[in-house]
């Protein structure tokens, strides 16, 4: 592409991030790429500046600069077989619409700095019948396991990427966390805002007002403990920041076991027969479906967090999520 291009957001595309839509009109042009491109001011929408996590309306004009293809990355290669059969080995819930996967610890949701395999990429194994990659309409940390929702049409990824938005779905995770939460049950409110560092960006607290500040909150009820130097506890997030409840569980001063950015007891003395890795998981989620009915899916514990749990006593299979809310009792 050789001249400034300008598209118009398509009513099935409002609500997308900035970076979705490059990647399903522009493939060729690699998320480094686009960084630059939008940090140079050459992307725009309805002319104004604009950040990879942009959301989209419909209408609206996305202005795409001159692209040189030969300045391009080199298209990724097809996926192998042995994605699709991955994939299809963390299924833990498939219709005509979407899948829900268990996602491992450790698994990129997409690509990023040094990330080459990320679920991503890894979904191009699984086209639709129009030749279309499944498209991720919620996200997990890299280092955060269990259910990731991803819409197999175009048509769905507006419904369920709404859905997100509106906070129509109800998510529930479980963490280990040091330390026994005080009081054992509630709220935490505050506000966030990124903070650049050597090992890249991350969430701080901040004051109301603050330039980038949002809101957050979530709650959490302590569902088990063992002695008083750790606690199983069920987190529900009421908003969707980046980090939330590993930042939510370390200002509560009980931060989630081997958090690598926000664990930040001094002195700590880890205790033996425990895993590594974050203990943190998306154990169940609830979100409406496109037909009216409601899907409601769990997954199980993820290898590391299953280790911990034996070693500590704990049975995930005594308790599961709380049929009271914290918040019902608020």
């Amino acid at each position: 592409m050789s001249a400034v291009h300008e598209m118009t957001v398509a009513a099935d595309e409002g609500g997308w991030r900035l970076d979705k839509w490059f990647a399903e009109h522009y493939p060729q042009v690699g998320f480094a790429r686009l960084q630059k491109l939008i940090r140079t001011g050459q992307v725009r929408v309805d002319k104004g500046r604009v950040q990879t996590s942009t959301r989209l309306a419909v209408g609206q004009v996305v202005r795409v600069p001159p692209v040189d293809d030969a300045d391009m990355p080199k298209p990724a290669p097809k996926a192998s077989s042995s994605d699709a059969e991955f994939l299809r080995g963390i299924i833990l819930y498939e219709d005509d619409e979407l899948y829900v996967f268990n996602k491992p610890h450790g698994l990129a949701v997409q690509g990023g700095s040094g990330q080459k395999r990320h679920m991503d990429g890894l979904l191009k194994s699984l086209p639709n019948k129009k030749g279309e990659a499944p498209r991720l309409v919620h996200r997990l940390d890299r280092d955060t396991s269990g259910c990731l929702v991803v819409a197999k049409t175009q048509a769905a990824a507006s419904h369920f990427g709404a859905v997100f938005r509106s906070r129509s779905a109800r998510k529930i995770y479980w963490a280990i966390v040091a330390g026994n939460p005080k009081p054992p049950q509630g709220s935490i409110s505050c506000f966030l805002a990124k903070q650049g560092t050597t090992d890249g960006e991350q969430m701080v607290v901040v004051a109301n007002g603050t330039p980038g500040a949002v809101h957050s909150m979530s709650y959490y009820s302590t569902t088990d403990t063992a002695s008083r130097r750790f606690a199983w506890v069920t987190l529900k997030p009421v908003t969707g920041r980046t980090h939330q409840l590993r930042v939510h569980m370390a200002q509560l001063g009980t931060p989630i076991l081997n958090d690598p950015r926000y664990f930040n007891i001094e002195n700590w003395q880890p205790a033996e027969g425990l895993a590594d890795g974050l203990h943190l998981h998306a154990r169940r989620i609830t979100i409406p479906l496109r037909s009216g009915k409601s899907l409601d899916i769990s997954a199980p514990l993820p290898p590391h967090m299953q280790k911990t749990f034996n070693a500590l006593g704990l049975d995930a299979n005594r308790f599961d999520v709380q049929n009271a809310d914290p918040e019902d009792e608020a």
